[in-house]
């Protein structure tokens, strides 16, 4: 039948929510990926970037954090207002990712008990969350994410094997804050990789995002290695 769409509306604190399901409703149960989107929420990019992964044989699910109808422009000069409600407040954004989790789960096409998140920018904080909170999948990735820890402690040991993809010249995240993650993982016996790279700032990922002045934008060699990175992930956490 080939990759279909399927918008689902799911509750939660604050909901509805509305994420997207993204699979091929022919094949039977796979692993499942949950994509939690950046600044901007879910959007047309994020579903093409789930098919993308689905057609490699998984289950994608594009989590809304935010709440239905929720979805700034990036033009807007308030576009970081949800996201700032829930960088201040990390219980109900753990909330929030537990239920979106759950809809990933809750897919035909999901194999439950194989489940892993990908998370860009905010949405790379939303996934070490998700580990450090002790959510039921098997590993997260954190594409040019950031960094600083929730004020509720972390399950010890953190269970999800953990990769950063990140960029050395972000300024959200320098060199001491990346450090600090590294020893936050290391005394959470975490399984974790860093890969950082060179002369690369925020959002390496995104195409739309070119400010190089301010290290933001787009870098095609980053976004490539980093790609690679993420699927070999994906086949030693479901091997």
């Amino acid at each position: 039948m080939g990759i279909e769409r399927r918008v689902t509306i799911y509750d939660g604190p604050g909901g509805p929510f509305e994420g997207m399901a993204i699979a091929d409703p022919a094949a039977g149960p796979r692993p499942g990926l949950l994509l939690i989107p950046n600044v901007l929420g879910t959007k047309e990019d994020d579903f093409l970037r789930g098919e993308k992964i689905a057609a490699l044989g998984y289950s994608v699910f594009v989590a809304d954090v935010f709440g239905q109808g929720k979805r700034p422009t990036r033009d807007d000069p308030d576009r970081a207002r949800y996201m700032t409600e829930l960088n201040n407040d990390r219980t109900l954004l753990k909330a929030r990712l537990g239920v979106s989790l759950d809809a990933l789960k809750a897919m035909p096409e999901t194999d439950p008990s194989k489940c892993a998140a990908f998370g860009f920018c905010f949405g790379g904080k939303c996934v070490l969350d998700m580990a450090r909170a002790g959510l039921d999948v098997k590993g997260v990735v954190s594409f040019h994410g950031v960094y600083d820890a929730p004020p509720y402690p972390n399950v010890t040991p953190i269970g999800p094997k953990v990769l950063v993809c990140h960029g050395w010249d972000d300024p959200l995240c320098p060199p001491d804050a990346t450090a600090a993650l590294a020893k936050e993982l290391t005394e959470g016996k975490a399984d974790w990789q860093i890969h950082a790279y060179g002369h690369t700032g925020h959002a390496f990922t995104d195409e739309s995002v070119n400010m190089p002045g301010q290290h933001f934008g787009y870098s095609p060699d980053a976004d490539r290695r980093s790609w690679k990175a993420s699927m070999d992930f994906l086949e030693e956490i479901f091997a």
